[in-house]
């Protein structure tokens, strides 16, 4: 422990607050919330007897922390959320998957409001359903509601003639008149009754409506209304699972196995199971099953705008009461945290826990199976490589750019013949601009590599290229630290390997493990350049074209960027969306829409690639 470190432990508040643990390099690893801060945070620091072994891992890896007190447990909870969030700490309770899970965006501003998949969520007055961890599940709700109440299609609504949508039936036209706020209006609430689980209400209002039409007469209406009756009471029909008190709850369901911890979660809305998704959750240095479930409801909930009345879970949490405030205070009302002993709720717990055991089994079962392939892939290429053993760490390098501007490199790791995307590396290059020069560019990249000896060595390298791109590598590596690395080129065109000691390429047949291992590599090598590169493109693109509108300057261009993100989301946004950037007046937003009505003008052709 050093000097540093010793002393900020000395000076720890007797307050609820947030601590942050860092490492060497400055980066945070750990992310937590006392009661008292001073007491909470000391206790890493005696006796590691009472510690496990991830916490002791971390705590040698400490070098420095930073403490943000609060003014209650409450407001450490929210704070330590928000920050997990941001930081996305090591050693912190997470969903395995980083990206940001899908959501159903219904945008209610608009006059005729679109319903749309979205990994993004502003506070933008839009309604938001999710996070989906199964997008088939999401995709399937979304085919649902587009079958039973068709709504425009098109993101921009321009006064037109009914396009091919409008005639097959997806939709109502409203660019053409053919449907009223109103009745546009009616269909959005049932698409939300139907999103919130609420099906009985739901058909109970569809029943009205059929019922109306009859009296009307409109027949061919009133059959419409029918056959969507029919098809809610055929899904409702395969809900088995319920609760004679008809309160919303979620009911959750903890299962732990060799390889991680899977969470089921079951939607009760109206006291019927209305859906249900699954996470895996990366445990980080917390391993007992209360602070496994207060991790994921952070990581869910945080994000979630679907918050019930009430939480079925399967353990008691050390800080129940605080989550419920949490919770209650993002939902607006009361919700209430159980934990039962028996009866229907306890069956319903059991039920999550058995679909949760399940579908971690099937999990382990499929990463065996993979572990299995790898194995014999690898076996495979270290007898067509001549290889001493096998390559246990495996980096593969690409180079991306468009005609020579922003040009990057990737560097993809496989550990053990699957890819271990913690290891990834993805490089902005200096020494080459303006020129596309791969060979020029794989120098650099290769030599900022050797020279990080942070880095595992690898076992072998696989170049994206031909002979020449392999010499261009060799000329670097082996006068380098990693100058006793075995490295290889793989050829696009005909799958040919070249190895430095053999003068001709090695011809591996198409069928072998070992090859198609190759390709998966390389193939995914490319595929992480080619993400960083548009992306960056992305940026550029989004910079140039902000430049060009009047009255628009440096911070509003930048709180335009961090709001929207890309440029199709900017041109597409209201006027009342606008309003809510920062800094942003109702000059600058009606600067901003007329300049997106007229491209041409404003040279936007292919600028939202």
């Amino acid at each position: 422990m050093n000097d540093q470190l010793k002393e900020k432990l000395g000076m720890l508040p007797n307050s609820p607050g947030v601590y942050l643990m860092k490492d060497s390099s400055g980066t945070i690893i750990y992310v937590g919330k006392a009661e008292v801060l001073k007491n909470r945070v000391r206790s890493y620091f005696q006796s590691s007897k009472n510690h496990g072994p991830k916490v002791r891992l971390m705590v040698g890896k400490i070098v420095d922390l930073e403490t943000i007190v609060t003014s209650s447990e409450l407001e450490a909870l929210i704070l330590e959320c928000n920050l997990i969030k941001e930081y996305r700490p090591k050693y912190n309770i997470r969903l395995k998957d980083d990206k940001g899970y899908p959501f159903i965006k219904i945008t209610l501003k608009d006059d005729f409001p679109r319903v749309f998949q979205t990994r993004n969520v502003f506070p933008d007055g839009s309604r938001y359903f999710g996070p989906y961890a199964n997008a088939g599940a999401m995709h399937e709700a979304l085919r649902l509601i587009r079958r039973l109440f068709p709504l425009r299609t098109c993101k921009t609504l321009e006064k037109r003639r009914p396009c091919l949508q409008f005639h097959i039936g997806n939709c109502p036209a409203p660019c053409a008149n053919l449907i009223t706020k109103e009745e546009y209006g009616e269909r959005i609430k049932s698409i939300i009754l139907l999103l919130e689980g609420r099906n009985e209400k739901l058909v109970k209002e569809l029943k009205r409506n059929m019922e109306q039409a009859a009296e009307e007469l409109n027949f061919e209406s009133a059959t419409l209304w029918r056959d969507r009756i029919r098809a809610l009471e055929i899904i409702m029909e395969r809900q088995n699972a319920h609760l004679d008190n008809q309160e919303d709850r979620d009911v959750i369901g903890l299962a732990k196995g060799r390889e991680g911890v899977c969470i089921q979660v079951f939607f009760l809305r109206s006291g019927l199971v209305s859906g249900r998704d699954h996470f895996l959750l990366e445990t980080g240095i917390e391993e007992d099953d209360g602070a496994m479930v207060s991790g994921f409801l952070m990581e869910y909930y945080g994000e979630s705008g679907q918050i019930p009345k009430g939480l079925l879970l399967p353990v008691e949490l050390a800080d129940q009461e605080i989550f419920s405030e949490w919770l209650s205070e993002k939902r607006g009302s009361k919700v209430v945290l159980e934990v039962p002993k028996r009866g229907t709720k306890k069956d319903l717990i059991d039920l999550a826990t058995r679909n949760a055991e399940n579908l971690l089994s099937q999990a382990e079962a499929r990463m065996k199976s993979n572990q299995g392939v790898a194995d014999v892939a690898l076996e495979d290429l270290t007898k067509w490589l001549d290889l001493e053993e096998l390559p246990k760490r495996i980096e593969c390098y690409d180079i991306s750019h468009t005609q020579g501007s922003e040009t990057v490199a990737s560097m993809v790791v496989f550990t053990d013949g699957l890819s271990d995307k913690n290891a990834y590396r993805r490089y902005k290059l200096r020494t080459v601009e303006g020129k596309p020069d791969d060979f020029a560019s794989m120098e650099e990249v290769l030599t900022r590599r050797s020279r990080n000896e942070k880095l595992p060595r690898p076992d072998l390298i696989i170049i994206d290229g031909g002979k020449g791109q392999l010499s261009s590598a060799l000329k670097i590596i082996r006068s380098s630290a990693l100058a006793d690395v075995q490295v290889v080129s793989l050829a696009k065109q005909f799958e040919w390997v070249y190895h430095e000691e053999d003068k001709e390429p090695i011809m591996i047949p198409h069928e072998a493990p070992a090859l198609r291992l190759l390709q998966r590599i390389r193939d995914e090598a490319h595929r992480f350049a080619i993400t960083y590169h548009r992306s960056l493109r992305s940026k550029r693109n989004l910079v140039s074209i902000l430049d060009h509108i009047p009255g628009i300057g440096p911070k509003r261009r930048q709180a335009l960027r961090e709001h929207f993100g890309t440029i199709p989301k900017i041109r597409e946004a209201s006027f009342e969306e606008l309003l809510e950037v920062t800094g942003m007046n109702k000059g600058s937003a009606q600067a901003i829409q007329e300049f997106f009505k007229d491209p041409k003008k404003a040279g936007l052709n292919g600028a939202d690639s």
